[in-house]
């Protein structure tokens, strides 16, 4: 071989070795970013302004999320105040039990198809709003699910732009859950605080390794904002892993929710001071005080939740003969909350702190906003949006053991070699039967 030949290799050699160098770091660079992509933690997305009175629930009307059988049906509902009958697509998937995107295919998951048109519609009837109401039910004849786990519905328009998502959980009852509310032992936060006690029985179905292959979340209320994970079971006895413990399970009690309700349009009641009519009616609800100091009171709420009703339904349907009005919130000044954020805070708007429900300092001394909500049965409270982005929900409306709270407990297992998080069980509890 001759040196020209030998020079040429050489070189030849080394130009592959650096051009695959590069392509190996290339391809790196894309699976990193791919998993900061794919890793991120699915949050809910809020709809626009014309996207209004969002549904979302399974057969149990107590749970403000869908919460469902494997099998069972779950209806997503919405307005669009533009009424002009646009077309909506659905999207679903499938997260692990911290809200990541999981491995899965679609097929894995899914019977039959996503990525469908919503069909079922109408149009709002005699209302002073017009409005178009959409309907959507899953299971349907097009799409199914075939596993249990945590999901995220999105609603994209015609031009394949998200409109908004929500999360729901699918389950089955492989495990027995047990659920009780026990105020803490700890003194300095007995007055106002309610802890869990959960025991997981197993039975026949065997958990090798339960500290590795099971998770639990405990939820309050439904809401997002009120959730604990990581936390271990304390003692395993058997089939049986049991969870005592006492400040790692704890939640502040809060208050009960202020209320309002506008299904009749034109009058005032005990919760709205005034009405009046413009080119849509507006309700005016009486101030509201602090509560932070007061002892408290239990009186009946529906935990933030919220229902649509109207006494104005000739055809007996307030999905479509509801109307909309202008409702006006109205919070006492008080010094201390001086250059501080304050929000309405409620489940007609997911629990997000927007500038649109952001309260306002008038010249009569009261913090107001005002919001376009449909007729119905409201649960409200007031929260303070920190510096650091937290929220503090209970600076405003006080922090009490005895507070009427609904909680959730969903057992979460992922066996070794598995790809995905499955829920084997769910446990839930009233804090009415709280105890000592």
């Amino acid at each position: 071989m001759t040196l020209k030949k030998v020079c040429f290799l050489a070189i030849f050699s080394l130009e592959m070795k650096r051009k695959n160098a590069a392509f190996n770091i290339l391809i790196c660079c894309l699976l990193i970013s791919l998993q900061g992509v794919t890793g991120q933690v699915q949050n809910e997305v809020n709809p626009p302004e014309n996207i209004k009175t969002v549904i979302f629930k399974g057969p149990e009307e107590g749970y403000q999320f869908p919460i469902i059988r494997l099998g069972e049906t779950m209806r997503l509902t919405f307005d669009d105040l533009f009424a002009d009958e646009q077309d909506y697509y659905y999207r679903i998937e499938h997260c692990n039990a911290d809200w990541t995107p999981s491995r899965l295919m679609k097929t894995q998951y899914l019977k039959g198809l996503d990525d469908q048109r919503i069909i079922q519609y109408e149009n709002s009837v005699a209302t002073i709003q017009p409005y178009t109401h959409y309907t959507l039910e899953i299971p349907n004849r097009l799409t199914g699910l075939k596993l249990t786990g945590n999901y995220i519905l999105k609603i994209y328009d015609g031009f394949d732009k998200l409109v908004f998502s929500r999360r729901f959980i699918v389950y089955s009852n492989r495990v027995n859950t047990g659920v009780i509310v026990k105020r803490v032992r700890d003194f300095d936060y007995i007055d106002g605080y309610q802890r869990l006690e959960i025991v997981i029985n197993s039975a026949d179905f065997e958990l090798v390794n339960p500290k590795k292959e099971v998770k639990l979340a405990l939820i309050k209320n439904s809401n997002f904002d009120h959730v604990i994970t990581g936390v271990e079971p304390q003692f395993i006895s058997g089939n049986q892993l049991i969870y005592r413990y006492d400040m790692q399970t704890a939640f502040p009690g809060g208050n009960e929710y202020y209320n309002f309700d506008t299904k009749e349009l034109r009058v005032a009641n005990n919760s709205v001071a005034r009405v009046e009519l413009g080119n849509r009616y507006y309700h005016y609800l009486f101030t509201n005080q602090p509560r932070k100091d007061e002892p408290y009171t239990y009186f009946p709420d529906i935990n933030g939740d919220f229902t649509t009703r109207t006494l104005n339904a000739v055809l007996e349907n307030p999905a479509t003969e509801a109307d909309y009005s202008f409702v006006t919130f109205s919070l006492t000044y008080d010094p201390t909350l001086a250059f501080k954020d304050i929000y309405v805070y409620g489940k007609f708007n997911n629990y997000r702190l927007e500038e649109s429900n952001r309260l306002k300092l008038n010249e009569d001394n009261t913090y107001t906003t005002t919001l376009l909500l449909k007729q119905g049965f409201y649960n409200y409270k007031y929260v303070i949006k920190n510096e650091d982005g937290t929220i503090d929900h209970n600076a405003l409306c006080g922090n009490f053991w005895p507070t009427e709270n609904e909680y959730l407990a969903i057992v979460y297992y992922r066996n070794f070699g598995d790809i995905y998080d499955s829920v084997i069980g769910l446990g839930n509890a009233s804090s009415l039967n709280i105890s000592n």
